[in-house]
């Protein structure tokens, strides 16, 4: 299968995707999860974390994970999903803690406050679903993965008032400096997407550079934000390595070091054990 675009040079060490979208990325594209993967780890991409967002998406996530060593997944209702399922919220989490029991799901997520796509009469239900994923992830000891758009003082005033899983990830991390060392003080891992390798993302690569290193995961949520100089194109796994390149040059750490910090920090923050694979 042809891919949109050409693959980059190849990372020094192994690096693990922390947030994309197979399934999306297959239907924007056409290139399958088992093309995509394959050409991932070309270019050292050697896992990847498969995203749900609503309970469709979160059951093939199970399933991608289920066929392939490479992938872990994450289950969860997206905030824009939240709104529409008011209603269903209870039995909707009911279903997600079920697909939460198998041992390839490692997070719930993404979940959390978007301010930019729903309206103000919806974000009650999305507070309420945001606290509800919150309090599933501590129940069941997974990972919780957040999504944070154009929602910063509100995401972190619901996770201080809520008793918080032992990992935390902000998926796409979109703050500026400030809030990425409140982030980082409280034990979070943040994850930075091609955004890092737009012109205009000044004041992202200036919240990097305060992450701790052992703090820094990358992703790619593809088949979205493409980074430079791809924008524009679908998103894919494969295209990681220039935003690891453009991490390296903002915190200073040489590539081949970053690459295993992430990969490290990876399998920590999303406790992956020996026996879920994923480790190469």
């Amino acid at each position: 299968m042809s891919l949109p675009v050409a693959l980059p040079e190849p990372l020094p060490a192994p690096v693990i995707d922390s947030h994309c979208h197979l399934d999306i990325t297959e239907e924007y594209s056409g290139v399958t999860p088992p093309a995509a993967l394959a050409a991932a780890a070309e270019v050292g991409v050697s896992g990847v974390i498969q995203v749900g967002v609503d309970l469709a998406s979160s059951r093939r996530s199970v399933a991608i994970a289920e066929a392939h060593p490479s992938v872990l997944a994450a289950v969860a209702l997206h905030p824009n999903e939240a709104p529409r399922r008011a209603a269903h919220l209870a039995q909707d989490l009911a279903d997600l803690a079920q697909l939460a029991a198998h041992p390839q799901v490692v997070a719930i997520g993404e979940t959390g406050l978007d301010h930019y796509r729903t309206e103000p009469a919806g974000r009650e239900a999305q507070e309420r679903s945001f606290r509800e994923h919150i309090r599933l992830a501590k129940r069941l000891g997974l990972t919780l993965v957040i999504h944070d758009r154009d929602a910063h003082d509100d995401v972190l005033r619901v996770l201080a008032g809520e008793d918080l899983p032992d990992r935390v990830v902000f998926h796409c991390f979109s703050g500026d400096a400030e809030m990425a060392r409140v982030c980082a003080d409280a034990g979070w891992f943040l994850s930075f997407p091609g955004v890092l390798t737009f012109k205009n993302a000044a004041g992202l690569r200036a919240a990097a550079a305060v992450v701790p290193p052992e703090q820094l995961l990358v992703e790619t949520d593809a088949p979205f934000l493409t980074p430079a100089p791809h924008r524009g194109k679908p998103n894919a796994s494969y295209l990681m390595p220039w935003t690891v390149r453009t991490l390296a040059e903002v915190t200073g750490i040489e590539v081949g070091r970053l690459c295993g910090l992430l990969h490290t920090n990876t399998l920590a923050a999303f406790a992956v054990r020996p026996d879920q694979g994923f480790t190469g």
